[in-house]
């Protein structure tokens, strides 16, 4: 994982000056503004409502207090190592590179603080790079020191044999100790997001309460008297997630969960809702559908499809089963400073209420607001990442990256996609491309990559190119869609959402032919996109290609398909999904 970007002032970030208010119904303009801190040195207390968190600035941590406040916790943030060995309770969220937050930590007295705290048996929990950080060491960017607390090397997943890296999405526990903080998760499945592990051994055996499958076995948690950590994202992980948490911040309490429909065995199929928000001819910001990219309705009005509101509709497929909601800001806002994006609000507001992963796209890139203020993509992705988004999806710009690294075959680490996938690791990027199909009669017509498609051309053409688009759809570059996803693997994507604008809209289902192409050709996730519009085309592209993942909308949106009936429709087919 890239290093994080730079942490705030006085090194550890305070969540009460980071982190805009609640959402409100009804809130008024101007109410998101940033609390500031009543103190410069608050300590940890003894409340036993308060959470003490180790925040030190990178990433999307949003999710982490969401989940502590939904549970009826309060939060107490670290600003000093003495705050670390005051704590009742400390939760270490860690995000970013291995070294740059050792470097962190190292440089603010909180690695000692930390180890000091551990050695006290004091009530930890550790999520993510939060567990390995307390390993011997990692190989990212290193070797680099780690605190030593628990015996091993942290290394990459091995990707030289087809294995598809970073390790997204949901996968099942093996447990091995019985530990409170795992009951009840035998048989769910949990979500992951991460590039590197740490691997099982005689040497840290007895710290091990869980392993992971993928490609080898590797530690999912950890747990030592009251010393417990977790590979995997317990507030992106949906009830199993938060009843994990609750274990943790209430040890008293049951924390009980619903048995699984089926007991989780390995990596699941993701199924994704999207949303696409725009705002309609009045201003206000609704959920959209396209038929081919156009989301007006054919009638007289011509207006805007409304088929709901951003936040209730993705509260809604959250309690509906969703593995991950997605959403698509189309419409431009190029005047608001950053600060006031409408597409902000949603996030905040939604990630107060869905426990699954969430994507945002569409304006990450520079732009100069209507008073002049320019604003980079990395700073459009950060506030993105503050308001709760857990990955951003890059169109067009990608296109234009990879464009000119092809051309040049030079990585000038200046585009979008390298900036953000570089502070905030290549898991939270996603590449969105849009191509539409070219027909021609022999693969040498092209310099682009071609397939012998399933169905012939309107005049019997047996191959197609997939021309990329940018611009929504609107203008077409001289790119395939194939030599583009080689091409944003390399400058850092660490996942791809395929559409299909031949497809969209047409509910005739995923374009099979694309989606094995582009899947068969890198070795990051797949989201397959455009066309679904029954269950059977879910089952279909799971079992004719090696997408990881496939997202529909208006089947969703207007109710046509639950997602409910896909996945028990997926179960029946032999495919492993995530049930609740």
């Amino acid at each position: 994982m890239p290093p994080p970007p730079p942490p705030p002032q006085g090194a550890m970030a305070t969540g009460a000056a980071n982190h805009p208010l609640p959402c409100s119904v009804g809130r008024p303009k101007g109410t998101n503004q940033r609390r500031r801190p009543a103190s410069l040195s608050v300590r940890a207390s003894s409340d036993a409502n308060t959470v003490t968190l180790l925040d030190y600035g990178a990433g999307n941590v949003r999710s982490v207090r969401n989940a502590i406040r939904h549970l009826g916790f309060n939060i107490r943030d670290v600003r000093s190592p003495e705050d670390i060995l005051a704590a009742d309770r400390l939760v270490f969220p860690g995000v970013g590179a291995f070294g740059s937050a050792m470097d962190v930590l190292n440089r603010t007295g909180m690695a000692d603080a930390l180890r000091e705290y551990i050695r006290r048996d004091r009530p930890f929990l550790g999520i993510c790079l939060g567990l390995q950080l307390l390993f011997d060491s990692s190989e990212e960017n290193g070797p680099v020191s780690g605190l030593g607390v628990i015996p091993g090397v942290v290394r990459r997943f091995d990707s030289s044999e087809g294995l598809i890296v970073p390790h997204i999405g949901w996968n099942a526990l093996q447990i091995t100790k019985d530990t409170q903080l795992l009951q009840g998760a035998d048989g769910h499945h949990v979500y992951f997001v991460h590039s590197y592990h740490a691997l099982p051994s005689d040497a840290n055996r007895d710290w091990i309460s869980s392993t992971c499958n993928y490609g080898e076995s590797f530690i999912s948690s950890i747990s030592m008297g009251n010393i417990e950590a977790v590979q995997f994202h317990p507030e992106k992980s949906g009830a199993t997630g938060l009843s994990i948490f609750e274990k943790f911040l209430s040890p008293n309490s049951s924390g009980a969960k619903a048995p699984a429909h089926r007991k989780a065995s390995k990596l699941a199929k993701r199924v994704i809702a999207c949303l696409d928000v725009r705002s309609n001819d009045n201003g206000d910001l609704v959920v959209t559908k396209g038929d081919q990219y156009d989301v007006r309705d054919h009638s007289s009005s011509k207006e805007v499809r409304n088929l709901g509101k951003p936040v209730e509709l993705a509260s809604q497929y959250y309690i509906d089963g969703a593995d991950e909601v997605s959403f698509l800001n189309i419409t431009g806002f190029r005047a608001f400073p950053l600060g006031d994006l409408p597409m902000l609000e949603v996030l905040r507001c939604a990630s107060e209420k869905v426990f699954v992963p969430l994507t945002v796209g569409g304006g990450i890139r520079d732009f100069t607001d209507g008073s002049g203020r320019y604003y980079s993509s990395l700073e459009v992705a950060s506030e993105y990442f503050r308001s709760g988004a857990d990955k951003i999806s890059i169109g067009s710009d990608a296109v234009f990256a990879a464009e000119a690294y092809l051309q040049t075959g030079v990585k000038t680490g200046k585009s979008s996609l390298e900036q953000i996938s570089r502070v905030y690791g290549n898991q939270a990027v996603v590449v969105s491309i849009d191509p539409r199909r070219v027909y021609v009669k022999s693969p040498d017509e092209v310099q682009f990559r071609t397939v012998k498609v399933s169905s012939k051309g309107p005049l019997g053409e047996e191959y197609a190119w997939y021309q990329c688009t940018v611009s929504g759809g609107r203008d077409s570059r001289p790119i395939g869609a194939y030599e583009l996803a080689k091409a944003v693997e390399e400058l850092g994507a660490g996942e791809i959402l395929l559409n299909c604008i031949d497809c969209d809209g047409q509910g005739g289902g995923f374009d099979i032919d694309l989606i094995k192409m582009v899947s068969d050709a890198v070795t990051i996730p797949v989201i397959a996109s455009s066309g679904a519009g029954s269950v059977e085309h879910f089952s279909e592209v799971f079992e004719k290609t090696n997408a990881s993942a496939a997202l529909a909308a208006g089947i969703f949106h207007r109710k046509e398909v639950p997602i409910l009936a896909v996945k028990e429709h997926l179960v029946d087919s032999g495919v492993e999904v995530r049930m609740q």
